[in-house]
């Protein structure tokens, strides 16, 4: 059965959401099977850890700002990269994701030498943890309105501003959608 969640679309989080590991965050699903759980990478919640901190030979290929970002509440002790490659290889130590929405983006081996994508990395994130659901527990916070399912773009992972990331994505959406992203941070304020 096809549940409408699948690598590549986009977690938006609502304004109800008030989980304050997700508020106001995007995430990317990079896995999902529908009988085993879905896996997604916050993409808008950059640390002020410096890569080069936690990983020094990565640090000179990173795009963006230099920071780790925190991809989610689970094993935050473990760091995982997205990257953006040229081409329709796949070399060594990279796996692309399988998705149209999000072309040529896929996970980096931070175990292999940096040297084997240096010269086909186009951009590279790195983030500690991931946002891990269970199988159904996704599908069942979409239909209680936590989430929007919406299409990915290559750029949303590595976006250059990422504290505004969360309206850019609902703006281009349009309709009732981009009228969400203008939503205060706290609406009784208003």
């Amino acid at each position: 059965m096809d549940d409408g969640i699948r690598v590549g679309l986009l977690l938006v989080a609502t304004p109800q959401l008030e989980d304050p590991n997700f508020k106001r965050t995007v995430v990317l699903v990079v896995e999902h099977d529908a009988d085993g759980g879905t896996l997604g990478v916050v993409l808008n919640r950059p640390t002020e850890v410096p890569v080069d901190r936690i990983l020094p030979p990565w640090a000179e290929l990173v795009t963006g700002p230099p920071f780790v970002f925190q991809g989610g509440p689970v094993a935050l002790d473990n760091a995982l990269a997205l990257a953006r490659l040229p081409g329709d290889g796949e070399p060594l130590g990279w796996r692309g994701l399988d998705a149209a929405e999000v072309a040529r983006v896929g996970l980096v081996d931070l175990d292999a030498p940096p040297s084997l994508l240096a010269a086909e990395l186009l951009q590279l994130r790195v983030f500690a943890g991931y946002a891990g659901w269970s199988a159904g527990q996704l599908r069942k916070e979409v239909e209680e309105g936590a989430w929007y399912l919406v299409p990915a773009e290559s750029g949303d992972v590595f976006a250059g501003d990422p504290s505004r990331l969360w309206q850019e994505v609902l703006r281009r959406q349009g309709g009732d959608l981009a009228f969400v992203s203008t939503f205060p941070d706290d609406p009784t304020l208003n």
